[in-house]
Parts: C-alpha cells; sequence; structure tokens
C-alpha cells in the first residue's frame, strides 16, 4: 500500500506540473486550436484524388475537372506545408495571453523571429539548365512538420524575450493620451519588437556560423525531432505513451492532455508526411496518426471503453454494471468515455486497474503488427481481448 500509494502521488504530481506548466499548456492549446486545419489539409489531398484524378476521381468522367486541381493542392500547402507558421504563432499568443501581453503582435513577433532563424533562400531546379536556381523564399521542410520542434522553441524565446522587454519602461516610446490606443501600442512595443528580433536572429546567424553552414531547423530536426518520430511510430514506443496516457487515467487525470504536448506534434508531422508521400506517389509509411489514436487506441474513449461495453453487456449479469454500460453506449460510440470511467467507475477500481491501463496498449500493439500477424489472427486476438476486459 505504502508503494501504491506513493507512485499515486507521484503521477498526481507529475499531472499537476504539466497542467500547471504553461510552455506545455501552450503547444497543447496551440495543436489543439489548429487541428481542424490539418483535418482540413487532409481532406483536400482526398477530394484531389477523388475529383480531380483522371484514373479513380471524377475527372475520369469530365476530364474538365481535372483543372481545379491546383486548388486542393493550394489547400493541402496551406494548411499542412505551412503549419509551422500557424503553430508559431498560437503557442506565442497564447503564451502572451498568459503574460498579459498583446497577443496578435506577441505571435507575429515569435512569426517573424522564426523567419530569422531558417534559411531564407530556396533552390529551384529549372528544365533546361545544369545547375539549380537560387532565390528568396521559404522552403517547406522549415514551413511544414519538419520545422515543428524549432518552431515551437523559438515561439517560446521570442515571447518570452519580448516579454521581459516590456517590463522596462524606460525603452517604450510614449504617446500623449489623446493618440489612439493601437497606434500607442503600436509604439510602446516597437523598441521591444526590435530587440527581440535582433536578439533571435543574431542567435541564429551564430549558430550558422558556429555549425560551418548548419541552420537551427536543420539541427533540431536531425537531433531531436526525427529521432522522437521514429520512436513514436515503432510498436514499442507508441504502447509505452498509450500506458502512460492510462496510468493518468486510472487516477482520474484525463491522460490524452497530460502527453498531448509531445503526442499532437508527432502525430501532425506523420499526418503531413503521409499525405506528401502519397502525393509523391508513394506509399505512406507513419501509421500512428489522428485516424489511428481514434481507431485503434481510444475507441469509444480512453482505455477501450467499447469493448468493456459490450463485454458487460454479453457476461455481466450484475444490474448497477449493465445500467452504466446502458448510459454510456452511446457516449462512447461518440468517444466519450467518461461516463463508465467515472460511473462505474474505473477510476482508482482495484479489479479493474490491470485492463483498464494495459488494454488500449494491447489493441496498440495488436494493430502496428497487423500487417506481420494477418487480418484474421488480428482480429480474432481483438475479439478475445474484449471478453477479457469483463
Amino acid at each position: 500500500m505504502a508503494f501504491s500509494e506513493k507512485f499515486q502521488d507521484g503521477l498526481l504530481l507529475v499531472a499537476e506540473k504539466v497542467d500547471d506548466n504553461q510552455y506545455l499548456a501552450a503547444i497543447k492549446n496551440a495543436f489543439t486550436a489548429y487541428m481542424p486545419f490539418i483535418i482540413v489539409g487532409s481532406f483536400a489531398t482526398l477530394l484531389n484524388t477523388l475529383i480531380c484524378s483522371p484514373k479513380i476521381g471524377l475527372a475520369a468522367i469530365f476530364p474538365s475537372v481535372a483543372s481545379i486541381s491546383p486548388a486542393f493542392t493550394a489547400i493541402n500547402y496551406a494548411t499542412m506545408s505551412f503549419m509551422t507558421i500557424a503553430v508559431v504563432y498560437l503557442i506565442a499568443m497564447n503564451l502572451a495571453k498568459h503574460d498579459k501581453l498583446p497577443e496578435h503582435l506577441a505571435g507575429v513577433t515569435a512569426i517573424a523571429a522564426f523567419v530569422s532563424v531558417v534559411p531564407q533562400v530556396v533552390q529551384v531546379t529549372v528544365e533546361g539548365l545544369s545547375e539549380a536556381v537560387s532565390g528568396a523564399g521559404l522552403s517547406s521542410t522549415a514551413t511544414g512538420a519538419q520545422g515543428l520542434f524549432v518552431g515551437m522553441l523559438i515561439a517560446i524565446l521570442a515571447e518570452k524575450i519580448f516579454a521581459a522587454l516590456m517590463k522596462v519602461d524606460k525603452i517604450k516610446i510614449k504617446m500623449p493620451p489623446s493618440v489612439p490606443h493601437a497606434i500607442s501600442q503600436s509604439f510602446n512595443t516597437l523598441v521591444p519588437i526590435l530587440i527581440t528580433l535582433c536578439v533571435v536572429a543574431i542567435l541564429g546567424q551564430l549558430f550558422v556560423i558556429v555549425t560551418g553552414g548548419t541552420y537551427l531547423n536543420d539541427f533540431i530536426y536531425s537531433i531531436v525531432q526525427a529521432p522522437l518520430e521514429v520512436i513514436f511510430q515503432s510498436p514499442v514506443g507508441i504502447v509505452v505513451v498509450v500506458i502512460i496516457s492510462q496510468l493518468f487515467w486510472f487516477l482520474g487525470i484525463h491522460g490524452g492532455l497530460v502527453i498531448s504536448p509531445i503526442r499532437n506534434p508527432l502525430i501532425a508531422a506523420a499526418i503531413a508526411a503521409n499525405i506528401a508521400t502519397l502525393a509523391a506517389g508513394g506509399t505512406p509509411d507513419q501509421p500512428v496518426t489522428y485516424g489511428f489514436w481514434l481507431n485503434f487506441v481510444v475507441p469509444g474513449g480512453a482505455g477501450c471503453i467499447l469493448s468493456l461495453i459490450f463485454a458487460i453487456f454479453i457476461c455481466s449479469k450484475r444490474e448497477d454494471h449493465r445500467m452504466i454500460a446502458k448510459l454510456g453506449l452511446i457516449p462512447a460510440l461518440c468517444g466519450i468515455s467518461e461516463p463508465v470511467v467515472f460511473g462505474l467507475p474505473l477510476v482508482l477500481n482495484p479489479t479493474f486497474a490491470i485492463p483498464f491501463i494495459f488494454n488500449s496498449g494491447i489493441t496498440t500493439a495488436i494493430a502496428m503488427l497487423a500487417p506481420i500477424l494477418g487480418s484474421y489472427l488480428v482480429i480474432q486476438s481483438i475479439v478475445h481481448l474484449g471478453f477479457r476486459f469483463c
């Protein structure tokens, strides 16, 4: 009991620290706000195939429809290949809200700071020329999913420098009371914005000089983001993440929200990578996306609650359990597990502890290993697991 209580207290402390951490909260809120645009970008690729593909789309019947394909491509680029710019703005805006600063000015400052540390020159291969042509612009490797981690870092750094400078009244250009508030605010923030951008841009250039020409976004991606993506997309890595999430759920804490600051950027990067691969004619190779999470990790909500509900209907003779299962069925079909999690309850319930904590991890492992095990064995295992959850 002493170990159990210490373990529970430790997890509760971690959850409290995560929830109170302004940086993790800003990242979580930013990706939550941007999620609709990720879904829209995915739909744009789908619609491009269903409507404009001359082989399997509507264009096979009406060839002229294929001419609108660039519109869907543009939507995908604006939402998926440009996501880092929006995420940088949203993170800085959330931090500025916490620090009681002008939110939109902080967001734009963070975007400008991010652009100042990534390459502003792109190389384009032109037909007929032996060498690539260089021109001003931002590469999609910087503005897309590959730039997410350095974007989050720069957003936090720029906003915190801006916040510190805004506390120094001597560097503010103060206007008379008769001047409109918007103009007065612009002059008040002018010097802090200037110093913030100078500091970030100089640090970025110094990094390029020290590393012999390597930009910060390339370094962060190769050292931090790429290894995390590999771990997250592996069976062991994603199962560990899922079990950690369920441990928090067992204590009555929303595990999905606790892990979302790490999970959401990696999932967004996976979706973008899959769409880019598909658009290039390849086969997507990043299995863990939002669709994977909803269908295999949390069907019916946290802990695969649908399997428990069906098992109760089939096997249980307890009237209280059957009543909770009836009440929780419709919400579970919509991915809401709270009526069963807190009504049965599953929280701190030693009877259901092992299946509730490990069930999602098992189904995740089955889904990740499905191509190897074969579909028949996978279906048989899931059905068997559902009965075990009773």
